[in-house]
């Protein structure tokens, strides 16, 4: 009998516990999930990161599902980025592979503001973010760090977007 009232106990607690307010539908209003992200202006060394981190940020919001990507003219909210660096970093080398290759950390610091663009609001002002991935060289090392570009881009794309979705709209 004390099992039984028991689990109805836990069982009352966790129905009422599922009644606080969590939702699996999006806290992004209907009116504001039309996005645009402009090409990121880019102050460092890299050439390619500007475009491919505005790109992997539309590809990550599609995957995601709230937004919808829409021309700069009809977009509710813009993401404005600056690369401000980029940098790789020597982490070590192989020993399986008698230190023909060596690893890279590969480090960019970028700096987003999101623009509510029919009120005027920012929503995210100047906000830091840190994005990094890890890349093996063999004798070309430049064409290893220009390949980390795109994951380089995808783990700062996937920081923004879960930032964009956490803001209190």
């Amino acid at each position: 009998m004390k099992r039984i009232v028991m689990l109805l106990v836990v069982a009352s607690l966790a129905f009422a516990g599922c009644r606080t307010g969590y939702s699996w539908k999006s806290g992004v209003p209907e009116n504001l999930r039309t996005v645009c992200v402009p090409v990121f202006r880019n102050e460092s060394d890299s050439t390619e990161l500007g475009p491919l981190a505005a790109r992997q940020i539309l590809r990550e919001l599609q995957r995601e599902g709230t937004f919808r990507i829409a021309r700069p003219d009809d977009a509710a909210v813009e993401i404005q980025g600056v690369i401000k660096s980029a940098s790789s970093s020597f982490s070590g080398g192989s020993r399986k592979t008698g230190m023909r290759f060596a690893d890279y950390r590969y480090t960019a610091a970028v700096e987003v503001s999101v623009v509510d663009r029919l009120s005027g609001r920012v929503l995210i002002d100047g906000r830091r973010y840190t994005a990094e991935t890890v890349y093996a060289a063999g004798l070309d090392l430049s064409t290893a760090a220009r390949n980390a570009n795109g994951r380089l881009a995808e783990d700062l794309a996937r920081q923004i977007v879960d930032d964009l979705l956490a803001v209190q709209w």
